[in-house]
């Protein structure tokens, strides 16, 4: 039996091995930042059972409490038949930080199936103690407790940050605006979340990862635990002192209280937590916002950044009816989206197409970085040798603070007599009205048997003659009378907005649904609020620029929408803007702000009277 028992589990010893993954790691990891006084683990982890040797060379900066104490995991799954394991040893230390300043600990050694190996290396930030803590005899600097015990939070336990990396700046110049949580309580959500309108700016949203990073932080003496709540960068549309208004946020936090009833304190060790609601209110910024310099080129672009400029063309030798492509590709960071296209002076003989434009670009903190290709399709209608001159392009560099000039390369066409039909049309297009068709300008008189017609047998001078003019003529007055008033109309272009609001919103909803198919999150909720937005600026004829959630209720109630759908759409528009980032399935989210966006643009437009 003892035997029996042996072999077995030889075999299963012998399995594991053949198992486990072949590829052996070892790695270390610690925090990125403690305090001063903290204890924390200094772990290393190998990916395997036959180790030896483990050594780390030094741990300078902090005080070693206890270690390397060794752990083994072993770890089997059988899925579908198939079995996996995986097996590794962890070599833990016990570390407290000493004093202030960034330690780098080199990496450990070890032999690891009889392979030398070598870890990371791990660089650990020490802050100071946090002042709250010491003062009430905390003995280490962790993130402090202090007002955990009441049923307030005191207004430094937790905040957030409004933060530019500028605040002088030139029109069109980009800078990042930060908001920051920075909290020494138990933050649980964000119940309500209302963000400025941006006024004055084109803003974009920096994207960021779904899973925040939380750290230490030491601010103002104390020690936070912090992250990024949402970043922005912003591109100011005009000069002078813009202000980015106050965000509002609307905090849910788990606060711990002392239970005095002796039986419930010996199931929950003493304590309870209450739900506590706080408002957070982030500081009103300035920025001062210059105008571009005086002396801009002629060809100025608007563009402010860095930037470049390229060109290539398909090809130099062509024939007549054969279209070229001129590819102008302005790459750099900058106000990128925002620039316009650069003119290119195709000779009048050649047709033009409008440009096909390409936005290759990510967002970074000095604005969208990458490329806009722009594609210049011509026709050349008539052969010889013609010259596409070069492509000027101009713009405002922010680091030299002068306007900079680039040019393309100009090009030589060859264009040689096409096959086909011998008529030619050659088109001025200085006037487009100015067409000459050759070889049918001049017509030979026909020669051969002419038909006679007897004399009384004229169309001319017949009543059907006349009613030829007549009806005509009447038709005629009658189309003029309806143009004159689709004129009147159109002319009165607040009413045509207004009219056409329905339209363009059900238009911009459909490719709304469209994205929301293919799963594309952010084209998703950007096409939405445009739908929201734009719906609202056509039937109120307000001007987005001067559109905000505080003013759209008043205009709305003046046309005689009631409460209740006035609190729909400004629900519809805050959950478009927050459904991101709240719990979920990201596809039922999008599903609910499809529907709710649909239903409330279609009840408005039964209630706004004019």
């Amino acid at each position: 039996m003892k035997k029996i028992l042996f072999i077995w589990t030889a075999l299963i010893i012998t399995c594991l091995h053949v198992w486990a993954d072949d590829k052996v790691s070892f790695t270390a990891s610690a925090p990125d930042a403690v305090a001063v006084g903290d204890q924390f683990r200094l772990s290393y982890t190998v990916t395997t059972q036959e180790v030896r040797n483990f050594q780390v060379s030094s741990i300078k900066g902090f005080d070693v409490l206890m270690g390397p104490s060794r752990s083994t995991q072993r770890n089997v799954q059988v899925i579908n038949g198939k079995t996996t394991s995986t097996s590794s040893i962890t070599f833990t230390y016990i570390l407290m930080a000493k004093a202030e300043g960034e330690y780098t600990i080199p990496g450990a050694s070890i032999t690891a199936d009889g392979n030398q190996m070598i870890s990371n290396a791990v660089t650990i930030k020490v802050i100071p103690a946090d002042k709250a803590a010491a003062s009430q005899g905390g003995g280490n600097g962790n993130v402090s407790t202090s007002g955990r015990q009441g049923k307030t939070i005191a207004k430094d336990d937790l905040f957030i940050t409004a933060t530019v990396n500028k605040t002088k700046v030139y029109e069109q110049e980009a800078f990042l605006l930060t908001y920051k949580i920075y909290t020494a309580v138990d933050l649980r959500m964000f119940e309500n979340v209302k963000l400025p309108d941006f006024k004055g700016f084109h803003s974009q949203e920096v994207e960021l990862p779904n899973n925040r990073r939380w750290g230490l932080e030491h601010y103002k003496g104390r020690n936070y635990q912090t992250t990024v709540y949402r970043q922005f960068v912003l591109f100011p549309q005009q000069s002078g002192k813009l202000t980015i208004e106050p965000a509002r946020f609307d905090a849910s936090i788990a606060q711990m209280i002392e239970v005095d009833d002796p039986f419930e304190a010996f199931f929950n060790g003493g304590n309870n937590y209450v739900e506590i609601k706080k408002t957070l209110i982030t500081p009103r910024l300035t920025i001062d916002v210059q105008p571009l310099p005086s002396g801009k080129p002629a060809n100025f672009s608007g563009g402010v950044g860095e930037f470049d400029i390229s060109s290539s063309i398909n090809t130099t030798d062509l024939k007549t009816n054969d279209a070229v492509t001129l590819r102008v590709v302005i790459s750099g960071t900058g106000n990128l989206k925002l620039l316009s296209d650069p003119e290119v002076k195709f000779p009048e003989d050649f047709e033009t197409y409008d440009p096909k434009v390409d936005n290759k670009s990510r967002l970074t903190q000095e604005g969208l970085s990458g490329s806009k290709v722009i594609e210049y399709l011509a026709i050349p209608r008539t052969a010889g040798t013609y010259k596409i001159p070069s492509v000027k392009f101009s713009y405002f560099d922010i680091k030299s603070r002068s306007y900079k000039t680039l040019s393309t390369k100009e090009y030589t066409l060859n264009v040689a007599k096409g096959e086909g039909n011998a008529q030619q049309v050659i088109s001025n297009f200085t006037n487009k009205e100015d067409l000459k068709v050759l070889n049918e300008d001049i017509r030979y008189i026909k020669q051969g048997n002419v038909k006679l017609i007897h004399r009384g047998d004229f169309f001319f001078g017949s009543t059907s003659y006349w009613m030829f003019y007549v009806i005509p003529a009447l038709i005629f007055m009658v189309f003029f009378i309806i143009y004159r008033k689709q004129v009147a109309a159109n002319a009165n272009i607040a009413r045509m907005r207004t009219k056409k609001a329905n339209k363009v919103a059900v238009k911009r909803m459909k490719l709304a649904g469209k994205l929301l198919g293919e799963n594309k999150k952010d084209a998703f909720y950007d096409e939405v609020l445009k739908a929201l937005w734009g719906y609202i600026s056509d039937k109120l004829n307000i001007p987005l620029s001067r559109l905000s959630k505080d003013n759209i209720e008043e205009e709305l109630q003046n046309y005689g929408v009631n409460e209740e759908l006035i609190q729909d759409f400004i629900n519809a528009l805050n959950d478009c803007e927050f459904a991101r980032f709240a719990p979920g399935s990201d596809n039922q989210a999008m599903d609910k702000v499809y529907r709710a966006s649909l239903e409330v643009i279609s009840k408005m437009e039964n209630s706004i009277k004019h």
